[in-house]
């Protein structure tokens, strides 16, 4: 983590030094005031123009059009169903047998979607809508976290951008499946965690104003983390549309902690880490106390019918089934089942692909294909393909590998900040790949995009810095031209990129040869 003073501000100029001391206020060196220093203008109104202007461009991509293709696409066979089913009886439901059905995800994904179908009805805007409308969150929440993380209002819109103009998260804003919602979440409870670590360092440095002196009172001040909790109920949240959320909760954690000790180093705290790591612990265990609670929470539908599956297991089976106890050791026994169906899912699929082909876009996936229509040409061709804006997702292993050597070199916390959320979106999967060979497909990866985007950004704004920091007016360096130009040149060709593939994430009817010259990758792209 950072303890040089130059990697706290290495992508932003060094803020000036201290005003002098008010009466009654402790005086903090100038270098643990930077060493502690956080986010101070938030309320910055060009950051909140440029979040205002990238959300409406991304708002209009994703909300356009979006009753089509008439029809379900892809899994929109299995989750608006559900969704409708739940607003009629509470709990998933089989038609055909008149009984509930049996589905192997939590439902909170469902009833997001269930509300879009409840205002617009069980068409196609009505199930698509929330969908529509957390892609279009999240690229609101990556914005004010990446302009959290770098105080930059460029980076901030750059971050923004990037992902306004990438297909894949595109594809998946107009698709009522429920991996949109996961990827929201998990970077909800990311942001909530980034806020909890300046709300952290802000108290630190307000008890070192008030006389607090860490070389003679070994106990450390008490501090209510109440980002930390809020991130409790938004993975709780996570966890409700995909159990694959979890794969994040050992990753956050270390970086909580891995946070805190480095906040109590910098305010000057002998022993950092066994100075505070009890009450690190503590909290941490309350925030998942309240992920727990959560999660449950987002069962109610089957907590309070009785028509769910397996909601009187042991009833049915001759067990006694106490009142809550009961029912939370029948949801016990139906996570195990749902546990044990996926564990075993190996079965082989057109459009499955592996972890390691997901970067590279090895497999993407098709939602929708159709051929029938006027284009003007002999044969035409419609086609919704899950696919990464090509330019944008090749640049992402570069950008991973360049976090990894400025986390090193620069000892920056935001490299590893990162990192570890990119990691624990993507590695987890390779285990389970080489372990059983699950049937696994591209979508999986959402929720690491925020985090791979942000390692471009972190590349884009070390290429735009010079060693020198950024310098205003005549005093701006070659170096920095340069690279000003570089990335805009970069940011350029993305968009000409998305333009060019965007018939193809939105169904647009063209020429048959149109749309096969935009299969670059040939069989592995159809």
């Amino acid at each position: 983590m950072t303890t040089a003073p130059t990697a706290e501000t290495e992508l932003t100029p060094e803020p000036p030094p201290a005003a002098a001391e008010p009466g009654g206020v402790r005086a903090v060196p100038d270098i643990v005031r930077r060493r502690l220093g956080t986010l101070e203008n938030w309320l910055n109104p060009h950051s909140w123009l440029v979040t205002a202007v990238v959300v409406t461009i991304a708002a209009i991509l994703r909300l356009k059009d979006l009753d089509q293709p008439k029809g379900y696409i892809f899994d929109e066979v299995y989750y608006p169903t559900d969704a409708w089913d739940m607003l009629q009886h509470g709990v998933e439901w089989d038609e055909k047998n008149n009984g509930p059905a049996y589905v192997v995800h939590p439902p909170l994904g469902k009833w997001l979607i269930a509300l879009g179908e409840m205002v617009f009805g069980n068409r196609e805007l009505g199930w698509r809508i929330s969908a529509a409308v957390a892609g279009i969150v999240m690229i609101l929440i990556l914005i004010r976290v990446t302009y959290r993380l770098f105080h930059s209002v460029l980076l901030a819109g750059l971050a923004g951008l990037l992902m306004t103009l990438d297909g894949f998260q595109l594809v998946l804003s107009r698709t009522s499946l429920l991996d949109i919602f996961l990827g929201t979440f998990i970077l909800a409870t990311f942001a909530a965690l980034v806020l909890d670590r300046d709300h952290y360092r802000r108290r630190w440095l307000r008890a070192l104003e008030n006389g607090y002196d860490p070389g003679r009172n070994p106990a450390v001040p008490r501090i209510v983390p109440w980002w930390l909790l809020v991130a409790g109920v938004t993975f709780g949240m996570a966890c409700g549309v995909k159990w694959s959320a979890l794969f994040f909760a050992p990753f956050l954690a270390a970086l909580v902690i891995a946070w805190r000790v480095q906040a109590r180093r910098s305010a000057g705290v002998q022993g950092p880490f066994l100075a505070g790591i009890l009450g690190d612990l503590g909290w941490l265990l309350l925030s998942f106390v309240l992920t727990f609670v959560t999660y449950l929470a987002t069962w109610t539908g089957w907590f309070v019918t009785d028509t769910g599956y397996f909601r009187h297991y042991r009833e049915a089976n001759g067990l006694s089934e106490p009142p809550v106890i009961g029912a939370l050791l029948n949801l016990w026994h139906y996570h195990s089942e749902a546990y044990s169906f996926h564990s075993g899912l190996t079965e082989r699929h057109v459009y499955q692909s592996w972890p390691w082909q997901w970067l590279l876009l090895g497999r993407p996936v098709a939602f929708f294909w159709n051929n029938s229509g006027n284009c003007g040409a002999p044969s035409c061709a419609r086609e919704i393909l899950l696919l990464g804006t090509p330019i944008l997702w090749w640049s992402f292993l570069p950008a991973l590998a360049a976090l990894i050597w400025f986390g090193i070199a620069r000892r920056d916390w935001r490299a590893w900040a990162i990192l570890v959320p990119a990691v624990a979106g993507l590695l987890p999967w390779f285990y389970y790949a080489v372990k059983d060979g699950r049937t696994m497909f591209s979508f999986y990866v959402l929720p690491a995009l925020p985090f791979l985007i942000l390692a471009v950004v972190y590349a884009l704004g070390a290429i735009m810095t010079p060693p020198s920091g950024i310098a205003q007016g005549s005093a701006r360096t070659d170096r920095q031209l340069i690279g000003t130009v570089v990335v805009g040149a970069y940011v350029v060709l993305i968009a000409i990129c998305f333009a060019y593939f965007y018939p193809i994430f939105v169904a647009q009817l063209i020429p048959y040869e149109s749309w096969s010259g935009r299969m670059w990758l040939g069989g592995r792209w159809i």
